[in-house]
Parts: C-alpha cells; sequence; structure tokens
C-alpha cells in the first residue's frame, strides 16, 4: 500500500468517524435551546419539539454530505488505480 493509498484510507476514517458526532450534537443543541426558549417564553413543548426536529434533519444532511464526500473521495482512488499516468 502506497503513502497516497493510506492517506485516502486515514482521510476517509477520519471523515466517517465524525459521523456519530454528526448525528448526536445538533438534536442535542436543538434540545437545549429549545428548552430555554421555552422557558423564557412559557410555551413549554413549542420550541424543544421544532428545534429537536430540526436538529435531527440538520443532522441527517450533515451525515449525507459527509459520505458523499467520503465516496467522492474513494471512487476518485479508484479512477486513479484503474488509469494509472
Amino acid at each position: 500500500m502506497s503513502d497516497k493509498d493510506r492517506y485516502a484510507r486515514v482521510r476517509q476514517a477520519g471523515l466517517l468517524s465524525t459521523i456519530p458526532f454528526l448525528m448526536a450534537v445538533p438534536p442535542i443543541a436543538g434540545l437545549l435551546i429549545g428548552r430555554y426558549l421555552d422557558k423564557k417564553f412559557n410555551l413549554q413543548p413549542v420550541f424543544t419539539i421544532v428545534l429537536l426536529l430540526l436538529g435531527f434533519a440538520a443532522g441527517v444532511r450533515e451525515v449525507a454530505l459527509v459520505i458523499k464526500k467520503a465516496n467522492a473521495a474513494d471512487d476518485g482512488e479508484k479512477k486513479r488505480d484503474r488509469n494509472p499516468t
């Protein structure tokens, strides 16, 4: 395995290792901000539910972008392997 291949694999592993954080942090942030706003404006479940759902949506979107980026990097490596110049 060449240094370029090793670098590409480590980079891809680094990208994919962010997925758990991307799935956890936005909903937790939405929950905390929503609870704060609900207490401030006395609208108990409204902001919490809305911001929690937005957090989940943001997390799913970011995970999809990371997977797309990791696949693009992997496809680039495969093309380079098939057509060495």
